[in-house]
């Protein structure tokens, strides 16, 4: 049975239900801190072997996400490298890539690279989700005091009211391995990592709370198709192509390496664009509409690699938040939410994995602290609005500007064309901040400070020296800084007429 919930003490048990990157980061955290970790996972485990069959054989129905990209940014990176360096080298050894800050310098910047304090946090990991789970995975088993159940999935929780606060006093289980036998299950306190599919908002609004939620659709699909290089092929190289991410307006693209020769392709589309949409779902057309594109050439031209996979796509693209403290009140004193069950982003930006993995560090930190449980619950919802809700807002105003965009090519509209002085102003800026970034290596860190997520988005904009960098390029004028954002592809009715003859 858990402890009293009036307790100044940390809990000594700690459900989480889901076993994704957010959840077995959580478990891992609080595992550390010495607290004892139930973490209950509904799918299968991970087939035993290589990174290799498990992207090709494990069943992960409850991630929609698994098998598309994932961006592994600094921000995730650095908290691995600094709290679990014996599980970096895990991920290395199983085929994950480090690329540092340097690697990713255009050769016109990095003659003028100097190593500078941070730089260090600049890094990302590339892999496939399904590498980075399966070693993942094994670590957490060898903590003594985790205990994955993989049989036994959660179907909803008991509640009751004490002191005037909610609390969570057990979940419902089924156990699909002894014939759909029930039982209940307690703990002191109860995380939330079930993803996009949770069910726990809903129990516990039926409960006689009120979780709040700010949900924004970001309007497109998402396809993904994976490759790989073909014997003797080398991966492009990045500084000598066209760059192999951009966004045409009516279609975002971008390529994703991966470990052991493998890549992936995705392709964001806005819902409007039916017969882009209805192309690319076809293999052979996907691949013909990443062949007009130059910087996907080098990697799907003729010989250079093989499909593993047909595109498949993921909808229903939402930003949405959730409040667990609203209005000063506590929803449920014991309950916690992480990953996409507390905050969801674009998977375009790539900052989901890095989101649930700060929230897990910050959850940690929340309940192995002696304290009651509803300080715990407003430390936690206070720590959330500071260091995720930055990130969440800035991925909502960039989905609302790719909206924009993509409406105004569908109507033929001039999207560089500005309104009034305000929006040209706006436009003014965000060409010059382009052309700064390509010619600037301060700007540049600065910028890829924000990409990974190593400080709030956008505050490298409050630095003096890139303030006046900005400046100096607004001085040189739209037209020219313009150029620095142009990606070489096919117009929207060029695209169009070719998928027609496919």
């Amino acid at each position: 049975m858990p402890r009293s919930t009036d307790a100044t003490t940390r809990p000594e048990h700690v459900a989480v239900v889901g076993a994704g990157i957010a959840g077995m980061f959580s478990a891992l955290e609080l595992a550390q801190q010495g607290i004892r970790v139930t973490l209950f996972e509904r799918d299968v485990p991970p087939p035993q072997g290589d990174a290799e069959q498990a992207f090709f054989a494990w069943q992960r129905r409850g991630a929609a996400q698994f098998r598309h990209p994932h961006a592994f940014l600094g921000l995730m990176c650095s908290i691995i490298e600094e709290h679990r360096p014996q599980l970096l080298q895990a991920f290395l050894h199983a085929g994950a890539r480090r690329m540092n800050f340097v690697d990713t310098l255009p050769p016109n910047l990095r003659k003028d690279y100097r190593p500078e304090p941070g730089d260090e946090k600049l890094w990302i990991l590339l892999c496939r989700r399904a590498t980075l789970e399966t070693v993942l995975r094994r670590y957490v088993e060898s903590f003594g005091n985790i205990e994955l159940c993989n049989t036994t999935y959660v179907t909803g929780v008991q509640t009751k009211l004490r002191d005037g606060q909610l609390r969570v006093t057990s979940l419902q289980l089924t156990d699909r391995a002894r014939g759909n036998a029930h039982s209940e299950f307690t703990a002191d306190a109860y995380i939330d990592a079930a993803g996009r599919a949770s069910k726990f908002r809903q129990w516990l609004n039926e409960s006689g709370t009120t979780i709040t939620e700010q949900r924004d659709d970001a309007e497109i699909v998402y396809y993904t198709r994976h490759y790989k290089l073909n014997p003797g092929i080398d991966e492009p190289n990045r500084h000598e192509h066209e760059p192999f991410a951009g966004d045409l307006g009516y279609l975002k693209y971008g390529v994703f390496p991966g470990d052991g020769g493998h890549f992936a392709i995705i392709m964001c589309v806005p819902n409007g664009e039916a017969q882009l949409r209805a192309a690319i779902k076809d293999g052979d057309k996907f691949d013909g509409v990443c062949r007009q594109i130059p910087g996907l050439l080098p990697w799907v031209g003729p010989g250079q690699s093989s499909p593993t996979t047909p595109p498949f796509g993921i909808g229903q693209i939402h930003a949405v938040w959730r409040d667990f403290v609203s209005e000063g009140a506590i929803q449920a004193v014991n309950y916690f939410a992480v990953g996409d069950a507390a905050a969801r982003t674009n998977p375009l930006y790539g900052r989901g994995c890095s989101i649930g993995i700060l929230q897990a560090h910050l959850l940690a930190e929340v309940l192995s602290s002696d304290c009651t449980p509803e300080q715990r619950a407003r430390r936690y919802q206070q720590l959330s609005d500071e260091r995720i809700k930055p990130i969440f807002d800035a991925s909502l105003r960039e989905d609302k500007n790719g909206i924009k965009r993509a409406d105004a090519v569908m109507r033929g509209a001039d999207r560089d064309k500005a309104s009034g002085l305000k929006s040209w102003l706006g436009l003014a800026f965000g060409d010059a901040l382009a052309a700064a970034v390509q010619a600037n290596i301060h700007a540049f860190r600065g910028m890829m400070r924000t990409v990974n997520l190593v400080e709030n988005p956008g505050d490298f904009l409050q630095d003096p020296k890139i303030k006046r960098t900005v400046f100096l390029y607004m001085l040189r004028g739209r037209k020219r800084n313009a150029r620095s954002r142009v990606r070489r592809g096919p117009g929207r009715s060029d695209m169009l007429e070719f998928i027609a003859t496919l």
